[in-house]
């Protein structure tokens, strides 16, 4: 722009000439020169004046992109070791709830030995009463009081009696104790009793500790055909559904937690069945229906453990933990 204005000052100066008379012109081009080097010394300067300043802004804008670019690696460091502790949380969580399920499991399987055990006492005490009576029944009818040679009968136990004893030729036989028969049935026959759900469990659940799977799952159903009603039927179910799940069938999976929120919903299975179907349906890709089924879980059992895993498997999914109200 300055060298445009300059060429049109220089047009105008040489107009200007023409104009003048013929001896004037040797001085006006002196000056006019003088002034055209003015006009580019001028120009020198401010190109060098917007060369330098165009430097400093290049330094400038250097400066930036490199403290940005270290403010990036910083923020990226931060956001690894972010994502470093997450994984880490969880797979603490994971390992707490898997300590605490262990412990239910131990706590089930030590509920079924003392209630096999009070069975077996009380059966112990039903063969004693059984028995004692049988003894009873065994025992010797009373015998006549026998009778004197002269047909008086003999004086009773219960009169004092001052006579010296008879004879041992004229003394009264000994009574005979009257023994069963060897071919006689015994007294006491025990009924043999129908398993029992308690019975029927442990051995389930203890081929299920075993991974003994095929084995559990013919036992937990026995339990579930047996005793549909009894809360012990609920557990077969959760353990059917952990079996599924464990071999990748979530599908069954799914459908055995139902069974044991649907029947049995005040289960202490109940938290685990929500927690294990949502991470089942998001297996199987229904994205929102195991995320409805991790947010149940929070409001039903807000203080279990499995409601803090629920969140933060949530939060892995970058979803809030409780859904948000629609706008009236």
């Amino acid at each position: 722009m300055i060298q445009h204005r300059a060429r049109f000052a220089c047009a105008l100066l040489v107009l200007a000439l023409a104009t003048r008379p013929a001896h004037a012109v040797n001085k006006d081009l002196v000056q006019i020169q003088s002034q055209i080097q003015d006009l580019q010394s001028a120009v020198a300067r401010l190109q060098q004046s917007n060369d330098e300043r165009m430097g400093v802004l290049k330094d400038l804008v250097q400066q930036n992109a490199d403290t940005v670019n270290k403010m990036s690696v910083v923020i990226g460091g931060l956001q690894q070791q972010l994502r470093t502790q997450q994984e880490t949380t969880n797979g603490k969580i994971d390992q707490i709830s898997s300590q605490v399920q262990s412990l239910s499991d131990s706590l089930d399987e030590v509920k079924v030995r003392l209630n096999n055990l009070e069975k077996a006492l009380q059966s112990v005490q039903n063969q004693q009463q059984s028995i004692d009576a049988a003894l009873q029944n065994m025992a010797t009818p009373s015998v006549p009081a026998p009778t004197s040679p002269t047909g008086a009968a003999a004086p009773s136990s219960d009169t004092p009696s001052t006579l010296p004893p008879l004879p041992s030729s004229l003394a009264p036989p000994a009574p005979v104790r009257a023994t069963p028969s060897a071919a006689a049935p015994s007294a006491y026959t025990p009924a043999v009793a129908a398993p029992t759900v308690a019975s029927l469990y442990k051995t389930a659940l203890s081929d299920w500790m075993a991974a003994q799977y095929p084995l559990a799952t013919t036992e937990f159903n026995e339990v579930i055909r047996t005793y549909p009603a009894d809360s012990l039927a609920g557990n077969s179910y959760y353990y059917l559904g952990e079996i599924e799940y464990s071999t990748g069938k979530y599908s069954n999976a799914i459908k055995d937690y139902d069974h044991v929120l649907d029947q049995f919903p005040d289960s202490p299975k109940a938290p685990v069945s929500y927690l294990h179907k949502g991470k089942a349906l998001l297996e199987i890709g229904k994205r929102e229906a195991g995320i409805a089924e991790l947010r149940t879980l929070i409001v039903r059992f807000p203080h279990s453990p499995e409601a803090v895993q629920a969140r933060s498997k949530l939060s892995g999914l970058g979803v809030p933990a409780v859904a948000k109200r629609a706008a009236q």
